[in-house]
């Protein structure tokens, strides 16, 4: 085989180690030519509706809209309990949003972080898109009343004097009872199913490279996150990298479902979404 996929991922510590040992062709490629970019996940979701990816790490909320021409991978999924993103607030103490008036920052418009907040929170404040690292720096300089946080702000927002108001991870699982599934690697439906089944392959097998002994991923982690903290960044490879992410298995498919539901209940997708579908192996 040999064929050009051109692979996008997010530069946050659970892609960069799944995707550690492709990086750095320390696992077979199998005949397939990878033209890597590393993004932030907005920037992902933005260029997977341009279709400029043939495979693409994405939010789950962007693979909803785009479930007529991708499929999702098995593999390198973030999805689990105690998962989700926080709603912080700039003032400790302060009570959920409940005014147009005040300003809530987002990180991205077809992130499964702002689906949670529209979900949760319909029409309680304006909400603002911004990249995510902006989000808590812009709560500190009361640019805005509160902010959807996501990646390794969830381990710091207590040392930077922030207040938390809502864990929306918890809410979920409390209301579906099913993890959380903020994003996954989706593959166009044009690209021939042979090759995405490959593209499958090399993925987990550099998941399982990373797995056989995870800090000699530490490098390229700290080469592209946000916090250098080495704690931090493991911190978050244990949250975020689990069983679901080798395989989305019946759990994946049952929690991308709920999505799917309660996206077409609030009238964030059309009504007759046909909802993602997963590569069969």
């Amino acid at each position: 085989m040999n064929h050009t996929i051109r692979l996008g991922i997010s530069t946050c510590p659970n892609d960069t180690f799944t995707f550690h040992a492709i990086l750095n062709r320390l696992v077979d490629w199998r005949g397939i030519n990878f033209q890597i970019e590393l993004l932030d996940i907005q920037q992902l979701n933005e260029r997977l509706f341009a279709d400029q990816f043939d495979v693409s790490k994405c939010s789950f909320h962007a693979a909803l809209l785009r479930s007529d021409s991708t499929i999702v991978l098995p593999s390198g999924s973030a999805l689990g309990f105690g998962v989700g993103p926080l709603l912080l607030s700039a003032d400790p103490g302060a009570l959920p949003p409940r005014s147009i008036d005040q300003v809530t920052l987002c990180p991205g418009e077809h992130t499964t972080a702002s689906l949670l907040f529209r979900l949760f929170y319909p029409q309680t404040s304006a909400m603002r898109q911004v990249v995510f690292s902006e989000i808590m720096p812009g709560l500190r300089q009361r640019t805005a009343d509160y902010g959807v946080c996501i990646h390794e702000g969830r381990f710091t927002w207590q040392d930077q004097g922030l207040g938390l108001v809502e864990d929306l991870g918890t809410r979920w699982e409390r209301e579906t009872h099913c993890p959380l599934p903020l994003g996954g690697l989706v593959g166009m439906k044009s690209v021939p199913r042979e090759v995405l089944r490959t593209v499958q392959t090399v993925v987990r097998e550099s998941l399982e490279y990373s797995l056989a002994d995870p800090d000699r991923a530490l490098p390229t982690m700290r080469q592209y996150a946000q916090e250098f903290n080495d704690d931090v960044l493991m911190q978050h490879v244990e949250l975020y990298v689990n069983e679901w992410t080798i395989d989305l298995g019946a759990v994946g498919a049952d929690a991308l479902h709920h999505l799917n539901e309660k996206a077409k209940g609030a009238d964030v997708i059309p009504r007759d979404a046909a909802g993602v579908e997963i590569l069969p192996l």
